[in-house]
């Protein structure tokens, strides 16, 4: 009988999960969403008066939550000129660097975002004609922001995973 996985390896497969089904499902409702609003405005000559918003803010969404998994295995756009130059024993000072700095970023964009979403919620902005809060919707933000900020950090201490980490040109 094998052992079980240790806790954090289960907890990052249930993250990995998580972050797979919300995107699966956010993708799959912006396709029919949108699909059902050109094919109303086609058919009936008009559609939902709320697909728009909603169409808006689920891509917002679909976004933060698409960063987060791809910070995940550090598969995000990165545009990295040093490395291609630097000699290849620099390659782990970068990569911290490079992880400080965008952990850094991420948690300033955390901060920032927390105080935009307590304005909106001192302000009681609403979305979907005044139905719900805007605060709820625009919760992703500073959480998102705050687990990118998390996953660099993390990865400042953590050595590379496989070729995808190494620095391109080498």
């Amino acid at each position: 009988m094998t052992a079980p996985a240790p806790w954090p390896d289960r907890a990052a497969r249930l993250g990995r999960w998580i972050e797979t089904a919300l995107l699966a499902g956010l993708v799959a409702a912006m396709i029919g969403l949108a699909s059902s609003q050109i094919l109303m405005r086609n058919l009936v000559g008009s559609g939902l008066s709320w697909a728009d918003e909603a169409l808006r803010i689920m891509v917002l969404w679909a976004t933060m939550i698409g960063a987060v998994a791809a910070s995940r295995e550090q598969r995000h756009v990165s545009i990295d000129a040093l490395s291609r130059y630097l000699p290849r024993a620099w390659a782990p000072w970068l990569r911290l660097v490079t992880n400080a700095f965008a952990a850094g970023v991420c948690g300033l964009l955390a901060w920032a975002s927390y105080q935009f979403l307590a304005g909106s919620m001192a302000a009681g902005d609403r979305l979907f004609a005044g139905q719900v809060p805007a605060w709820a919707v625009q919760a992703i933000l500073p959480v998102a922001f705050a687990l990118l900020g998390y996953r660099y950090a993390v990865a400042c201490f953590s050595a590379p995973r496989g070729s995808a980490a190494e620095p391109a040109g080498h």
